[in-house]
């Protein structure tokens, strides 16, 4: 899947300095417009900037911030190099790339930019607005207050002030709420456009149906993020959601319709967890044996998708109705296997050759959601019936069959079935959350310290902090450029919507 802009040819670059230099003789005061370059334009066709965008946005989530939030929630350990020691919570604050290149350099910059540019094609503007929110939202969710509203404006604007977080999702003080950035997306999803999306959107292909259900999933998600520093808000806004089509069904409500998105199969293509854990640094991460404890003890059939298995003859730390699997505990400083002795992500995550999508938004999230705050919130829907439509559609999309999927609940009624009280039901919805979000560790970590569910014991050997992080810190080119309006923060402390 290889993105490019088209480069002149030998030919039109004598004809664009001929043009120039014609242009420049007749109009002196235009002399120095012969120094725009042709190769950096500063408006290109929203054909080109939508791929650039939803890729990177899926490029983020499953490069380092995704890989940091797997060790953080234990879906996988590290067992070298930075892997290894930000399983012991050693993150100074390494996050430049991610934060000025991925993030703001061309994530936000990008959506924003396309935005500006393409009033007549709302088709865009829409699913920019809605790209936009998401990563703003993983930039607030990731590191507390950031840059957003004096964010984007390139040189006017050198140094944003850093708006706080329930600001970003309240839209208090005069700032437009991450919310009303959703809702304004829709708005122009729904409005006539002169270009519309087609093969250029690499996950719907143009369908607008589909991205009003992304729009209407984030409004879930916002709202989940929410839920216990603002009920009333997340109230109102699931409500709104649900006012819309029963059971959700106005966001993503089939597995088909999941935000995510697909990579290829060349090298420099393939989806960013294959890239590191295969190609580029294959050394360097395993399974959890804390998460292998959680899959043995449900006897969890996603396991062999999740990971891979362990040859017969050795000894492995889980041995299942699904084969043996070897895993590492997070932030020991023992040996690790040899490579083929260890249980590593499976097709599931990396696909057979890197092609597998990096999954930002899904029907069982959806589900999940649905039971968690129909317990937590009263809102409508039936509590269990959603959980275990969580448990099938995560299923689902490993791989498994309805006959295998309805065998695994005939056979384990008191995994399947919500019990107890609220707060043991609770337990168990976010816990088998917990266990389909392998892939994002993102959304897994907003989960955990939003909740604290699953309930994790930190990691061996930790550093800075003796509590899982709660937060990352900002990067060293934010800190130099940016510092004096830099709000100071550790990583055990809570952002705004995980405190009570």
């Amino acid at each position: 899947m290889n993105i490019s802009i088209p480069h002149p040819t030998p030919l039109r670059y004598a004809v664009l300095a001929l043009a120039s230099w014609a242009a420049a003789s007749c109009s002196p005061n235009k002399f120095l417009d012969v120094n725009i370059s042709p190769n950096n334009p500063t408006v290109v066709q929203p054909s080109v900037q939508l791929p650039t965008i939803t890729v990177g946005t899926a490029f983020l989530v499953g490069n380092t911030l995704g890989r940091d939030g797997d060790l953080f929630i234990q879906h996988y350990a590290g067992i070298l190099n930075q892997p290894f020691t930000e399983d012991k919570y050693a993150i100074s604050g390494n996050y430049d790339n991610e934060w000025r290149g991925d993030l703001y350099g061309n994530n936000l910059n990008g959506a924003q930019t396309l935005i500006t540019n393409n009033a007549a094609n709302p088709a865009y503007t829409g699913i920019a607005k809605l790209l936009k929110a998401y990563n703003f939202a993983l930039a607030t969710d990731m590191w507390g207050d950031v840059p957003y509203s004096q964010a984007l404006q390139g040189l006017g604007n050198i140094h944003p002030a850093f708006d706080k977080q329930q600001d970003i999702y309240e839209g208090n003080t005069g700032i437009q709420s991450l919310f009303d950035l959703v809702r304004d997306g829709l708005a122009d999803l729904d409005k006539t456009s002169v270009l519309t999306p087609g093969a250029d959107d690499f996950v719907y292909k143009g369908d607008l149906t589909k991205w009003r259900k992304v729009g209407n999933m984030l409004l879930l998600k916002f709202a989940c993020t929410v839920s216990r520093k603002d009920p009333a808000l997340a109230t109102k806004v699931i409500n709104e959601v649900l006012a819309k089509g029963a059971g959700g069904s106005a966001a993503i409500a089939a597995n088909a319709d999941d935000f995510a998105v697909p990579f290829g199969t060349a090298v420099g293509n393939t989806n960013p967890f294959y890239s590191y854990n295969v190609t580029n640094r294959p050394n360097d991460q395993m399974a959890s044996t804390r998460f292998l404890d959680s899959l043995t003890a449900y006897n969890d059939p996603r396991l062999p998708k999740y990971f891979t298995t362990t040859p017969a003859n050795t000894a492995p730390t889980h041995t299942t109705t699904y084969g043996k699997f070897t895993g590492f505990e997070n932030g020991s400083n023992a040996t690790a296997p040899v490579r083929a002795n260890r249980s590593v992500y499976n097709t599931y995550v990396l696909g057979a050759v890197g092609e597998a999508p990096v999954r930002l938004l899904t029907n069982f999230q959806r589900a999940f959601i649905l039971a968690e705050c129909a317990i937590r919130l009263k809102t409508a829907g039936d509590a269990n019936a959603l959980y275990q439509e969580g448990i099938r559609r995560s299923m689902e999309e490993t791989g498994l069959s309805t006959a295998d999927i309805d065998t695994y609940f005939a056979a384990n009624p008191a995994v399947v079935t919500l019990r107890g009280d609220d707060n043991h039901k609770l337990d168990q919805i976010l816990r088998q959350k917990w266990m389909a979000w392998v892939g994002n560790g993102y959304e897994a970590w907003n989960d955990y310290r939003r909740t604290g569910r699953p309930r994790l014991q930190p990691a061996l050997n930790v550093s800075f902090t003796p509590n899982i992080p709660q937060r990352l810190l900002y990067p060293p080119s934010e800190v130099a450029a940016n510092g004096d309006v830099m709000p100071k923060a550790t990583i055990d402390a809570p952002v705004w919507w995980a405190t009570n």
